[in-house]
């Protein structure tokens, strides 16, 4: 019945909520790679460098604290209005990070997906990318989810052409239709959705990230830079999180 790309039939994310402590699922939105470069002098790809190695000491503290399940905004649908050089410099530093940390990712027992829109990825990425997915298939220790080229409206909007496309096929009845039946249509089909949002910098708004998948999640706006967010304060967030009373719509006994 459903045609996309990477369904991962054997795979269901669980939608509802799990009982545990700390959160399962944390997305992360990277914010202030930017400023923390200007603040030092630097240009703006100085700070995006930083911030690709603050990735990695983010997804090693992982399972320590019982995170199964990272997703990290590395490029949105809206920063192609960013200048060339940006741009440029950027895809430039995903296929470098990709090349160079995909065997310790393996090694590791990381398993790395991408989500979001390839179409305007170029051909070198986008093999990167699909040889990082199938190197790391069989991982289970933890899951990062790489958001590139993301955006949730864009996600929703091909969604639902698909779904749409399949019930003009006769292979999906419209009655059939409910909310997750187009979950099983997004790019974060094979997830759980995210039980925590932190977003650095200090901005407090969610940027096109995740909108359908964190309708019941926790947020968290910290003022750190996120070259600056160490596994200290991550821990932290982590560790607080335990102490929120999450109800999903119903009312305390």
């Amino acid at each position: 019945m459903f045609r996309r790309k990477g369904t991962d039939s054997a795979e269901a994310a669980p939608t509802a909520p799990q009982a545990h402590q700390g959160p399962r699922h944390v997305a992360v939105i990277m914010d202030g790679n930017g400023r923390w470069a200007q603040a030092r002098g630097r240009p703006r790809l100085f700070g995006h460098h930083a911030g690709a190695k603050r990735v990695r000491e983010i997804v090693d503290a992982c399972p320590d604290l019982g995170v199964k399940y990272l997703t990290v905004f590395a490029f949105s649908t809206e920063n192609w209005k960013r200048t060339q050089t940006e741009v440029a410099g950027l895809m430039s530093l995903f296929r470098r990070y990709i090349a160079k940390e995909a065997r310790a990712l393996r090694d590791e027992g990381v398993r790395v997906r991408f989500i979001g829109d390839r179409v305007r990825l170029d051909a070198k990425l986008i093999s990167l990318m699909d040889e990082l997915e199938g190197i790391t298939e069989g991982n289970d220790r933890i899951h990062l989810t790489i958001a590139l080229n993301y955006g949730s409206r864009d996600e929703v909007s091909r969604a639902i052409k698909h779904l749409a496309e399949d019930v003009a096929a006769g292979a999906l009845d419209p009655a059939d239709v409910d909310e997750e039946t187009l979950t099983r249509y997004l790019d974060t089909r094979v997830l759980p959705d995210p039980d925590l949002v932190i977003r650095t910098s200090g901005e407090a708004r969610i940027s096109n990230f995740l909108l359908w998948q964190s309708a019941y999640a926790e947020y968290e706006f910290v003022d750190t830079l996120w070259p600056d967010f160490t596994k200290d304060i991550f821990a932290g967030i982590v560790s607080a999180y335990g102490g929120r009373d999450r109800r999903f719509g119903g009312a305390k006994p």
